[in-house]
């Protein structure tokens, strides 16, 4: 079918983003529809595909093809194409490195455009990094006005695309702000609405961490959910996450550790807190740097120390803005007065 479409192409048809997924959607399954058009993102020679082709590929967890497609721009000469060329390269960079977000941020602030289109990347860009930097209220405003930068663009392909990403920041940002049956909403959302494993696996990650203080059962069902979808897709980074950090989180939260392991060391300190193997916790937490509010709640736990499991309070709601797991050293501390 791409050989048949890219020669269509070369008798002077200037298709859209949307036509273009509208035509390919004719194949009998979605993952052909997105298989094909990925490969034709990568040889597009229209200036305008090559330009939203990366929003495709970046939205599909195509990152080594978008870095192919970001260097065809950048080598395009074309003034725009070099913009949206710098700002998914920031993307892809940030996506691997959330360090770089304090250099980042100011990049995207001082690029300058009328393009619509850039305006509204530009921002969804800046509201990533906003997160890592753990500037929220900035992330709550670019989601409070994202309507007025999606009514001035005329691609409605393109603005599905970006509320995709849309309901991805939204999820986190409720789910940080203890707002958990708007971030659910996000997350079903979501679910019914993509077809990327990849998001998907990330969706019941988030849906999974949302039950932790609600059920033990369901968030093990989701994390169980995004185990499979990262095994049958070989996300490896997401396999090591959900199987040496999540599960055991939430094992150990809830005393159910029978037959869980993880090399992770926080969560082994925190496997042998549910064990009530406290001196052997403080032994293993002594060896780390205690540079999260997770280290510090464990061996605030473990020790059954309030001025820690108050220190880990406040590293939650002062630096991480996070109203979600704040929770667990406050009910730590209440445990404590009991």
């Amino acid at each position: 079918m791409l050989e048949v479409f890219s020669s269509m192409l070369s008798e002077k048809y200037e298709l859209n983003l949307e036509q273009l997924q509208a035509f390919f959607s004719l194949e009998n399954s979605s993952e052909s529809m997105i298989d094909l058009m990925r490969k034709f993102c990568l040889q597009s020679t229209s200036k305008d595909i090559q330009k939203k082709g990366m929003e495709f590929l970046f939205l599909h967890g195509y990152f080594a093809d978008l870095q192919v497609l970001i260097n065809k721009n950048k080598e395009s000469g074309h003034y725009s194409n070099l913009q949206w060329a710098e700002v998914y390269q920031i993307m892809l960079d940030l996506n691997g490195n959330r360090a770089i977000a304090i250099k980042i941020v100011p990049k995207l602030n001082a690029m300058k455009t009328s393009d619509p289109e850039l305006i509204c990347l530009i921002e969804i860009a800046k509201a990533v990094g906003y997160y890592y930097l753990n500037q929220v209220e900035k992330v709550g405003y670019i989601l409070a006005t994202y309507q007025q930068l999606f009514a001035a663009i005329e691609d409605r392909i393109l603005v599905s695309y970006f509320r995709v990403r849309i309901q991805q920041l939204s999820l986190t940002y409720f789910l940080n702000r203890n707002e958990l049956i708007i971030a659910r909403k996000f997350a079903y959302q979501l679910l019914n609405e993509v077809s990327n494993p990849l998001i998907e696996a990330d969706v019941h990650v988030k849906l999974g961490l949302s039950y932790t203080f609600d059920s033990h059962e369901q968030g093990m069902h989701h994390f169980s959910k995004a185990l499979q979808i990262s095994k049958r897709h070989h996300f490896h980074k997401a396999i090591n996450l959900i199987e040496q950090r999540n599960i055991p989180f939430l094992a150990a939260h809830n005393n159910r550790v029978e037959n869980i392991t993880t090399e992770d060391k926080s969560e082994q300190a925190h496997i042998e807190i549910a064990k009530g193997n406290n001196k052997r916790a403080i032994e293993i937490l002594t060896e780390l740097p205690l540079d999260t509010p997770f280290q510090i709640y464990y061996l605030g736990k473990a020790k059954q120390d309030k001025q820690l499991l108050i220190k880990s309070y406040l590293h939650f709601i002062e630096r991480k803005r996070d109203y979600f797991f704040c929770r667990l050293p406050l009910y730590a501390l209440r445990q404590l007065d009991i």
